[in-house]
């Protein structure tokens, strides 16, 4: 079982004064979460003024610092659109990329997610298929590149009604279809907990950090990204106690 934290995400200093945007930070970070029970990291590197970035500088020095800090942590970047405004212009910034992250989360819904895909197996980097729908399941059905993806990201979006029963409903689409790979279950926010555990019963790989709450199990506000991966790792060892 693997569990993976999500240091920072798209949020913003001003929303928790632990959060780590800049290279030395997502290193402190990353090492104690890694003492925390943590087996990866998902980070969103940072620029000029704290904005998210694909440019390979910021990208390369968030990398280096957290693997001379953690050597063997595997560390996984964001492909989000959003970051680089059209598909052109990510594939032209992940084309530039000088030091290559592990892994790299891919949002199947995005446009250009078959060249961006093509670009990162050319690079040796693993990829992480999200999925936040239905559609997305089904969509990834239908690529070509399910054998070569690391694992699946089953991301259900904030506002769900159901977020346990969509999560469900994709994982049958992924099954029905014959793809066995290794899942990745997380929620944001108010439904974060409870996807972790449902996770954690089924057997999933999970994913926790201040890009998905600040909050902990008890509503409690989390301290740091390592408190909120120790709460995980205990849910975790309780679960498989139980089973």
């Amino acid at each position: 079982m693997l569990i993976k934290a999500c240091l920072n995400g798209s949020r913003r200093a001003q929303e928790h004064q632990a959060l780590p945007l800049l290279a030395t930070a997502l290193a402190n970070d990353a090492l104690e979460c890694q003492r925390a029970g943590a087996d990866a990291v998902h980070i969103h590197p940072r620029g000029t003024g704290g904005d998210e970035t694909l440019e390979a500088d910021p990208c390369a020095a968030a990398i280096e610092a957290i693997r001379d800090l953690c050597p063997g942590l595997p560390v996984g970047l964001t492909t989000g659109l959003w970051i680089a405004g059209d598909s052109a212009s990510r594939l032209r910034l992940v084309d530039r990329w000088t030091i290559q992250p592990d892994f790299c989360s891919v949002n199947v819904s995005e446009d250009g997610t078959d060249e961006l895909c093509q670009l990162l197996l050319a690079k040796g980097i693993g990829i992480e298929a999200g999925l936040s729908s239905v559609a997305d399941a089904r969509a990834l059905v239908d690529s070509g590149f399910v054998d070569r993806c690391l694992r699946v990201l089953v991301e259900v979006e904030p506002g769900a009604n159901d977020p346990i029963r969509t999560a469900a409903v994709i994982g049958r689409v992924l099954e029905g279809s014959g793809i066995h790979l290794p899942r990745v279950q997380h929620g944001v926010d108010a439904a974060a907990w409870a996807l972790l555990e449902d996770a954690l019963g089924h057997g999933y790989d999970v994913r926790i950090g201040l890009e998905d709450t600040l909050l902990m199990p008890d509503g409690s506000r989390a301290r740091r990204n390592a408190d909120l991966v120790a709460a995980a790792a205990e849910i975790a060892s309780a679960v498989a106690l139980r089973h």
